[in-house]
């Protein structure tokens, strides 16, 4: 039965797209079409631009066990597999991403996951990584080249900055960095040796929305990989693929896995780049293993609802702060005062689950304000059920100077809060309990 099921399952890679024999001299075919996927015989496709984000959550992507009936993806907990006649031949035409041969090369855990994030990106395929920090190093190092030359955002996440200010010079990469919100600045850093515009949809801490359809606009005149960070949206808000992005990249670990007990990444776009992503993963390393795979298809489940939430709550509490006396400033996109026109248009689905705010008195204050916080937890990372909340200065973006942070905006008290799926009274009562605590702190 097992080996019936592998020639069953090793039969769809005979052919190409077109129909044509893999035994074809593809490699010379610059034209050749390529498969979606990885896809295994027994997986569920489900086509999504027919379905919605909640469909597809629940089902793209899950391996239909035929031996069990099970309606879950089994774990497939095995680092190879036994060699067949389709083994060999897969090595013969380069399409070992695409057979059962070794868990770092690919797995059926890998496959079911990686479906259903293609299937919520819009994209052809996608990578699952070991971190979200591997899936950008990796991406990154795969579609750049020694010589090149990268143009990034000042206000990235911590870990993104240090990487490119500290690393990729080493790689033989050049960064210049600007503001993400300023096309002109933008088209101005681009050079002859250019080769990718790297952005978050919605920048950390500030909740910065960038212009991604000017983004992709420019790419394409300029003949530029658009990479994009998507982590503080997720694909129920944003699918920047249908906005021209070629790779969407994010943290697992956030919202895609939802309940803060996974680090993972992830990368999806067309199957061409997504191929030169894999190959670079293999030489990196920076696989995830099945059980960890099971644990993400798992979160993404109810990827849809938890949006929902988290996006009711954070819009709710953002205009509540805005209107609170210890609040200096709020930043969430759905105020009237964000500044950026284009986030309207492109956010109709929900902004995220974030919310940052100034506390009046400083990081003073914001020290007090979460050393009086009771329900929400004082805690890095984001995107769980629980409300965590952080400051900046002295996390992600501890690493820059005093001067760094107020050049990109991240003022004294700056706040940064991932809003949970709890009873929004809730959080208001302990957010206002430990900022009226604080009334009488001094900057």
């Amino acid at each position: 039965m097992a080996k019936s099921i592998l020639k069953e399952w090793a039969g769809r890679f005979r052919s190409d797209a077109t129909g044509v024999s893999a035994k074809t001299e593809w490699a010379d075919q610059l034209t050749r079409a390529r498969n979606a996927g990885p896809r295994m015989t027994n997986q569920t496709t489900i086509d999504p631009k027919s379905h919605g984000p909640g469909t597809l959550a629940v089902h793209a992507g899950t391996y239909n066990d035929p031996i069990t009936g099970a309606v879950g993806t089994p774990v497939f907990a095995a680092t190879t597999f036994l060699f067949q006649k389709e083994s060999y031949e897969a090595f013969d035409q380069g399409m070992i991403r695409d057979y059962p041969i070794y868990t770092r090369y690919g797995n059926p855990n890998q496959w079911a996951v990686q479906e259903k994030i293609a299937a919520l990106e819009h994209a052809e395929s996608a990578i699952v990584f070991s971190s979200g920090m591997a899936a950008i190093s990796t991406t990154l190092l795969a579609l750049t080249n020694r010589g090149g030359h990268i143009v990034t955002a000042y206000d990235l996440y911590g870990g993104s900055y240090n990487l490119m200010r500290e690393d990729m010079h080493q790689f033989g990469r050049e960064v210049t960095f600007v503001d993400p919100m300023d096309i002109g600045a933008i088209e101005a850093a681009i050079k002859d040796n250019t080769e990718v515009l790297f952005f978050e949809t919605l920048t950390n801490p500030l909740l910065k929305f960038a212009p991604v359809r000017g983004l992709a606009k420019l790419a394409a005149e300029r003949n530029l990989f658009l990479i994009l960070d998507n982590t503080f949206l997720s694909p129920c808000c944003l699918t920047p693929i249908d906005d021209g992005a070629h790779v969407v990249i994010h943290s697992g670990t956030k919202y895609l896995n939802g309940h803060s007990d996974l680090v993972a990444g992830t990368a999806a776009g067309s199957r061409k780049y997504l191929d030169m992503i894999w190959a670079q993963m293999l030489k990196l390393g920076g696989s995830l293993n099945p059980q960890d795979c099971a644990i993400l298809e798992r979160g993404m489940k109810t990827l849809a609802l938890r949006m929902r939430a988290h996006n009711e709550n954070a819009e709710a509490l953002a205009h509540w702060l805005a209107a609170h006396p210890a609040i200096a400033r709020v930043y969430h996109p759905a105020l009237p005062d964000y500044p950026y026109a284009w986030a309207a248009e492109a956010l109709t689905r929900g902004s995220g689950g974030m919310v940052s705010f100034e506390v009046k008195g400083g990081d003073k204050a914001g020290l007090k304000l979460m050393d009086g916080l009771k329900l929400v937890h004082a805690a890095t990372s984001l995107g769980g059920v629980e409300s965590l909340i952080s400051m900046p200065f002295n996390t992600s973006h501890s690493s820059l100077i005093d001067r760094q942070r107020r050049e990109v905006g991240i003022n004294p008290g700056l706040m940064r809060l991932s809003v949970g799926i709890e009873d929004l009274d809730d959080l208001k009562a302990d957010l206002d309990r430990a900022l009226r605590a604080i009334g009488d702190i001094k900057p």
